[in-house]
């Protein structure tokens, strides 16, 4: 991954949750009360941290110079161990099973699935040890990170403080935007990209006008309940109902313009079946996509791609849980030293010396200082190469050198512009319906990314899969739904 890909605390497309049964894990999850209490003691102990990204050259020798800081200031010295991403989340299910010695674990609705894991036990609770030894996170990080990671009412780890809201953005290649005089600034919606779509296909045959992958989605004012899966409450919604999203007009209606869409070649034949991009963003062989956002995303891209990239919304910037989950370190249910764990977490979300050391290396060998809050990387860098949303507070980071002065008071305004998804902090527990839910996932698998992409026609499908996914139990699983959604509805006076 690319320096300037690192930095984006962000996905480029949207990301599949993933479906975990953990495995019964040794000690409990629902207490603060672990085996081992020599926390306090006069030695060192050595925290062992499970996080996702390619394994990198310098970790070891990074984590001797973390150590040694930590040592002085918590008495704690760290080991870190990096599974790379296509691996992380089914390693990471059978450590945990077999009881393998941790004590932080990235985890997040994407990745080693934070909401189930927490729930089968692999996390500890951490509302007392939050109070004892977490302050400093309290008063750093937005609150609704805490809030809104909250699973039935408790915390079980630390949200990375970054880009809070989902806000989805059209992305265009500038070179093909400006060489056929294409206004991008007055798109939209999904039928607004109609007119440029269409000058691109009528003048280069080698362009792609609309890129996407399998796991595109069409934007329609909904939250998910679960990623991706047709159980959805409108964003304006006072009555919290659950529908299914594949029988709402508006979802009819981009579908429609999808298939549209695809008939005119504006989509290439095999999106549905598409797992990368990448060669055609390299090539420049593209003109949009749909992306999600965060403060200065433009220059990212563009720095990532060689070549300039601008983008204009798609929609309101809206605070999921998605969004709030999509960086978190927890706690292990069975660390030996939970509390030296938070202990060390309060300290990289709240130091700017131990947590831009774990993001950049060591100073003067990974990077240099070159002012008082900015660092340049240095040829070494290609050796410690991290994933910078994955490891606790963006906002202490060391500005690069092209950033501007306002950075994270970009980052903080863009956070408080965000709207609270009407069920932010509901998270539906699918236990009582999971052998509808793994019929639903199958009829899922058959349909879903061909109607998304518009590679067949809706008004012959739509009906088929609305049918085979209420015959595979689609109606009990939104019944379940619903009612644990007014339950919590009425216990948080909504």
């Amino acid at each position: 991954m690319s320096k300037a890909k690192k930095k984006a605390g962000f996905a480029l497309a949207s990301v599949t949750a993933l479906s975990l049964v953990l495995s019964a894990c040794g000690g409990s999850g629902n207490s603060n009360e672990a085996a081992g209490s020599g926390d306090n003691s006069d030695k060192p102990v050595n925290l062992i941290w499970y996080t996702i990204g390619t394994p990198q050259k310098d970790v070891n020798k990074v984590m001797e110079e973390v150590s040694k800081y930590t040592k002085e200031k918590i008495n704690a010295t760290v080991t870190m161990k990096m599974i790379d991403w296509g691996d992380y989340s089914q390693k990471m299910q059978v450590l945990v099973s077999s009881g393998e010695p941790m004590d932080i674990i990235f985890t997040s609705a994407g990745g080693f699935d934070y909401v189930q894991n927490a729930r089968k036990g692999a996390f500890l609770q951490i509302d007392d040890l939050l109070d004892k030894y977490g302050q400093g996170i309290k008063n750093a990080i937005d609150p609704s990170f805490l809030s809104g990671s909250k699973v039935d009412g408790h915390n079980y780890g630390i949200p990375a403080n970054k880009e809070l809201p989902q806000q989805w953005v059209w992305r265009f290649n500038k070179n093909v935007a400006d060489k056929y005089n294409l206004d991008t600034s007055s798109v939209r919606s999904l039928e607004s990209l109609e007119p440029l779509l269409k000058t691109v296909k009528e003048n280069d045959p080698t362009i792609t006008p609309f890129v996407m992958t399998k796991d595109f989605v069409p934007y329609v004012p909904y939250d998910y309940l679960i990623t991706n899966m047709p159980l959805a409450v409108k964003l304006d919604s006072t009555d919290y109902k659950v529908i299914d999203i594949l029988e709402t007009d508006e979802m009819k209606q981009a579908l429609k313009t999808m298939h549209k869409y695809y008939t005119a070649g504006y989509i290439a034949p095999e999106a549905a079946t598409t797992g990368s991009t990448t060669d055609l963003e390299r090539a420049g062989k593209w003109l949009l996509d749909m992306a999600q956002t965060q403060p200065l995303a433009d220059n990212l891209w563009s720095a990532s791609y060689g070549y300039p990239v601008v983008s204009t919304p798609a929609s309101d910037p809206i605070i999921t849980n998605t969004s709030v989950q999509g960086s978190i370190m927890a706690i292990s249910a069975n660390s030996e030293h939970p509390e030296k764990a938070m202990e060390f977490l309060n300290l990289l979300n709240t130091d700017p010396v131990l947590r831009n050391m774990v993001d950049s290396g060591i100073e003067g060998t990974h990077y240099e200082k070159i002012g008082d809050n900015r660092m340049k990387n240095l040829p070494e860098s290609k050796n410690y190469d991290m994933p910078s949303y994955s490891l606790g507070n963006n906002m202490i980071l060391y500005l690069n050198e092209n950033d501007p002065d306002d950075k994270w008071e970009q980052f903080k305004k863009f956070n408080a512009s965000g709207i609270p998804s009407p069920i932010l902090g509901f998270n539906f527990d699918s236990t009582k319906v999971a052998s509808e839910m793994a019929a639903v996932q199958n009829v899922k698998e058959q349909f879903w990314s061909s109607l998304m992409t518009g590679t067949v026609d809706p008004d012959t499908y739509l009906p088929k899969a609305i049918k085979q996914f209420k015959e595979a139990g689609l109606d009990k699983v939104i019944a379940e739904a619903q009612s644990q959604l007014d339950a919590w509805v009425a216990a948080n006076k909504k």
